[in-house]
């Protein structure tokens, strides 16, 4: 097992992380092949891959990848927030696309090394995180049209602070009429890479009309709710909290689900089930719908204070960040950094 020696982190990147690009000093690799199964598990330093123009994962597209974040706890360590959870959607994902399963004791260990070289660009700051992108791609070097038989696995990290933008208030978002984000048995519940390039589209046509990110509909009906760019979504309604049932269109998120937990703990009435664009924009107008908000790994829990649709445009409650709202976020970052009992074994210590 190769490990190279931590350099000092960079002061700018600390300061001002922004999200994607303050990456830090290690990279974790290992490779797979038919005859060989798993093998070569390696923490080395951040470097840039060498590919050959005829590697099959930038033909076909069989390539995956996870979100996750390690966090400084209370007592000053550090630990990573449900990872076991992450390894087993990377699972599936790479088991949806004929690639080979990661054992989820290769993932786990994956991070504690990673975590372990890297945890010195963790700052006290709480707003910071370390962000862990586990990435399977196909390695082989034919163009014949079937599933590779190598593959590459990396694990890398960057600091990174909101995915907005460090306190960023409620933002305003766009219906997206025109596309589709997934279909029924396509990929929408998995992450590979494939299902984001279709979606830049709409999301820059967002940005020119002044909006932070897309809701995407259901492709059949292009009428219910489904996703916020790669979000999930809730509504507080009449004081319940909301969410989109799944339905295989969209990513079962982990944040989605530990915030149905921590919800349901504090006393909120908690309900899966389909939400209209009509039920949202008539819940807003009659004072039923009072809040709404996108989470995410790397968004945490983000506001929306505006909606911008063809069929009229509509606040959310008071256009501002509502209480509901605000109680969440909260407790999702208490739990992440350690100051709630973990009662769901949801941190994993890395020392």
């Amino acid at each position: 097992m190769t490990v190279s020696t931590t350099a000092e982190p960079s002061s700018r990147y600390l300061a001002d992380p922004g999200h994607g690009t303050a990456f830090t000093d290690h990279l974790v690799t290992a490779h797979w092949s038919a005859d060989t199964g798993w093998q070569d598990l390696a923490l080395g330093p951040l470097r840039e891959l060498s590919l050959h123009p005829g590697t099959s994962a930038l033909h076909y597209g069989q390539a995956v990848f996870e979100g996750l974040k390690a966090f400084v706890q209370q007592d000053g360590g550090v630990a990573v927030f449900r990872p076991r959870d992450n390894a087993a959607r990377f699972a599936r994902s790479a088991a949806r696309l004929a690639m080979p399963v990661l054992p989820d004791e290769l993932f786990m260990t994956a991070l504690d090394l990673l975590v372990r070289a890297d945890a010195p660009w963790l700052t006290d700051n709480p707003r910071h995180a370390l962000y862990l992108r586990p990435l399977m791609f196909a390695s082989e070097v034919n163009l014949l049209m079937r599933e590779a038989t190598e593959f590459t696995f990396v694990l890398m990290a960057f600091v990174a602070a909101g995915y907005f933008g460090d306190g960023a208030g409620p933002v305003t978002v766009m219906i997206a009429r025109d596309h589709a984000r997934a279909l029924p048995g396509g990929t929408g519940d998995v992450k590979c890479a494939a299902n984001y390039a279709p979606t830049l589209l709409t999301q820059r046509r967002a940005r020119e009309a002044g909006c932070r990110q897309v809701v995407w509909l259901d492709p059949d009906e292009r009428r219910w709710v489904e996703e916020l760019g790669a979000m999930n979504l809730f509504f507080v309604v009449d004081g319940a909290l909301v969410t989109p049932r799944l339905t295989g269109n969209f990513l079962p998120g982990i944040t989605r689900d530990t915030l149905l937990a921590l919800a349901a703990r504090a006393g909120y009435e908690v309900r899966e089930q389909p939400v209209s664009v009509d039920d949202w924009r008539e819940g807003c107008r009659s004072g039923a719908i009072t809040e709404s908000f996108a989470c995410g790994t790397a968004a945490t829990v983000t506001p929306i204070g505006r909606v911008r649709d063809g069929d009229g445009d509509f606040t959310v409650g008071t256009g501002l960040e509502g209480p509901v709202t605000a109680a969440l976020r909260t407790a999702l970052l208490d739990a992440q950094h350690g100051r709630l009992p973990d009662v769901s074994d949801w941190l994993h210590r890395v020392d």
